[in-house]
């Protein structure tokens, strides 16, 4: 009898059973798969799939996030694939589900998030596992939201020559606002802005992530020339941007990266979250 799941674009998907042989097309979703207890149903994964780093370097890969080696995953036959609205393309995702179960995530908040661990877990049979996940993540969450962070804002930018911003329509964006920031890229989702928009916007702080575009020391030295008095600081892209199992270690990290900066307060929250 098939199994019946629906995904998060609401599609339904019919498995024989509990998937052996499964293809993850996004790499917080292929970073979730391993945690959950999944490594040996693993068959197949992107070259950007890079955690857990034990595992990386001997797995199967099937081409990038946008793109994808179509007949290397045909060819290994997967039971399930899972991919991502945005992080993959419509038309490759459409070839796939013509010969496989695909399952498509759409993560846009912390709610999103969660449910799409808590889907993923029940379809490839490890609901504790899952569970026990969602837990640390809500635990994590509350013990950081209980302290009160000074307002501060920011532009966060993901590409540079031309930059590139994360808009407010963003998971992001959302992580941002998690992390106590008001993100002043209000319109669209990745917008290119020049130097004369960036200095428009004032932000208290530039945040240059290690990724998509790997900043380095040269480029915060030059947008920091732009703004001369402002503070552009690097990041762990991977904590405000990937929306699986990572999410259980960016508190933490909001909570490290606040307390090592002098130019950031954070202090006891009053009353309870």
């Amino acid at each position: 009898m098939a199994l019946k799941f629906t995904d998060q674009l609401n599609r339904t998907i019919e498995l024989k059973g509990i998937p052996s042989k499964i293809i993850s097309l996004v790499p917080s979703q292929t970073e979730l798969l391993y945690d959950l207890g999944l490594e040996q149903n693993i068959v197949g994964q992107t070259l950007f799939c890079v955690h857990p780093k034990k595992n990386f370097k001997n797995s199967v890969k099937i081409g990038g996030t946008k793109k994808l080696d179509l007949q290397k995953i045909k060819d290994l036959n997967p039971d399930l694939i899972i991919g991502n609205k945005e992080e993959n393309e419509k038309d490759q995702l459409q070839e796939l589900e013509k010969d496989f179960p695909l399952w498509i995530s759409d993560v846009k908040d912390i709610s999103t998030a969660i449910d799409m661990i808590e889907k993923i877990g029940k379809m490839t049979g490890v609901s504790d596992h899952a569970e026990s996940l969602i837990a640390k993540i809500q635990e994590e969450r509350y013990h950081y939201k209980k302290r009160e962070i000074e307002n501060r804002t920011v532009v966060y930018l993901i590409w540079n020559d031309p930059f590139m911003a994360a808009g407010n329509e963003t998971f992001i964006d959302f992580m941002l606002k998690e992390a106590g920031f008001e993100n002043l890229v209000k319109t669209g989702r990745y917008p290119v802005l020049s130097d004369e928009e960036l200095i428009k916007l004032d932000p208290d702080f530039v945040f240059l992530p290690n990724e998509p575009f790997p900043f380095k020391e040269k480029h915060r030295l030059q947008i920091d020339g732009i703004f001369r008095n402002k503070r552009c600081i690097k990041v762990d892209g991977e904590m405000f941007s990937w929306y699986g199992s990572r999410l259980k270690l960016a508190y933490g990290y909001f909570e490290e990266l606040i307390g090592k900066q002098d130019h950031f307060k954070i202090k006891p929250a009053k009353g309870k979250f």
